[in-house]
């Protein structure tokens, strides 16, 4: 019987184009602080529920009501962000995302014309930051990626991904003198 994270986990594999030999170079998830303040609403949540039964029918119920409320939300967030995958394959770059329904984007590494990596203060911190991507075909679902873990390793890959597939030029290196 499969447990709570294999049938969370939303099997990007499935999406891959296997009678192209396209396989899955990294998968990302997203960085824990993506789903912070929706752990914070659960932790205040349970003692909410817990202390519902301390009190009266009036007063119980609204303890309840706000501790399911807002236990539910902040469950379906860390469901969501759980769920959200960034993938690289050797061919394109695609994301997966969506708790009741998913949603996926796509853009091959040939089209992706410009990759902006975002760190604000707190993602210097805490080690993480936000793809912005620029394509041709400008697909709005991938024009950004948020709370990427160890983003400066994950462009490191892609940008490896992308030249190995041959579509980064290089340049001759230079001599000692300049030349």
């Amino acid at each position: 019987m499969p447990g709570l994270a294999e049938w969370l986990d939303p099997h990007v594999e499935k999406y891959l184009l296997v009678s192209e030999q396209e396989y899955i170079v990294l998968e990302v998830h997203k960085h824990w602080s993506a789903a912070f303040f929706a752990w914070v609403r659960l932790a205040v949540a349970v003692p909410l529920f817990l202390s519902a039964w301390a009190f009266d029918p009036g007063l119980f119920w609204v303890f309840l009501v706000v501790a399911a409320v807002l236990g539910g939300q902040a469950l379906y967030v860390i469901v969501d962000e759980f769920r959200d995958r960034f993938v690289i394959t050797n061919q394109r770059v695609f994301r997966v995302h969506g708790t009741f329904s998913t949603q996926r984007a796509s853009v091959p590494l040939g089209r992706i014309l410009d990759i902006t990596v975002k760190k604000p203060l707190v993602g210097r911190v805490f080690n993480f930051g936000h793809f912005v991507f620029e394509s041709a075909a400008q697909v709005q679902g991938l024009s950004e990626v948020r709370y990427v873990s160890d983003i400066d390793q994950r462009d490191r890959i892609l940008q490896e991904t992308m030249q190995r597939a041959g579509l980064r030029a290089t340049a001759p290196q230079l001599e000692e003198d300049g030349t």
